[in-house]
């Protein structure tokens, strides 16, 4: 585990003043990329909040949408990508206070992950700083997480409080577009109809001659 505060300790200082907020903007644009109708949160107080804190970054600081934990401590973020992507950032940003998380481990291509998966060995875990000003990132192994069509968020601790509350998760990355093989089969299968046709207007007159 020290090898994660080594990790983000370098990034916490170097990266914050290099880059201009609009720029740090569009590396932080992963959150379009995600089929949010299929994205789950597991343990969510509220039916849909876990939706709520992937936004764009300039909506980062605002606290009016956010997701809550309900029986205990844990989150589990299930999201789905449209394509495929090099992740290789992520920040999260809760409350100054307890709430806020302590600790992720990141899984990926798990669809449908629950809390029952959580003990396997992650990809990645960090010790989180509390941030909420969003300002963190922790780099990832960018050689683990280089082909992710779904990534698993797994929020396992928080400060001591008996809830966690989130109010943004950026995910920085590249995004490569999913090919859509089933247009090809349907182009081929429009060409068939045709044919099918005919063989079919044959085979009466073939019965009625025998």
């Amino acid at each position: 585990m020290s090898g994660h505060d080594h990790s983000h300790g370098h990034d916490c200082c170097g990266c914050e003043g290099e880059h201009e907020p609009a720029e740090r903007g569009l590396e932080y644009g992963l959150y379009q990329r995600i089929d949010l109708a299929k994205l789950q949160c597991l343990n969510e107080s509220r039916d849909g909040d876990g939706k709520l804190v992937f936004k764009p970054w300039e909506l980062r600081l605002e606290r009016e949408k956010f997701v809550e934990s309900d029986a205990d401590e844990e989150l589990l973020f299930n999201i789905p990508f449209t394509g495929s992507v090099k992740l290789k950032g992520v920040i999260i940003s809760g409350e100054d206070d307890e709430s806020h998380p302590a600790e992720i481990r990141l899984f990926k291509n798990i669809p449908q992950m629950s809390f029952d998966d959580t003990g396997r060995e992650p990809e990645q875990a960090f010790r989180l700083n509390r941030d909420p000003l969003a300002q963190q990132e922790y780099p990832t192994k960018i050689a683990r997480f280089s082909n992710v069509h779904h990534l698993s968020i797994h929020v396992s601790k928080n400060f001591g409080s008996e809830s966690t509350r989130v109010y943004y998760i950026g995910l920085r990355g590249e995004f490569t577009q999913a090919h859509r093989h089933e247009v090809t089969i349907c182009t081929y299968e429009a060409t068939a109809n045709p044919a099918d046709h005919k063989v079919e207007s044959i085979i009466p007159q073939t019965n009625f001659i025998s």
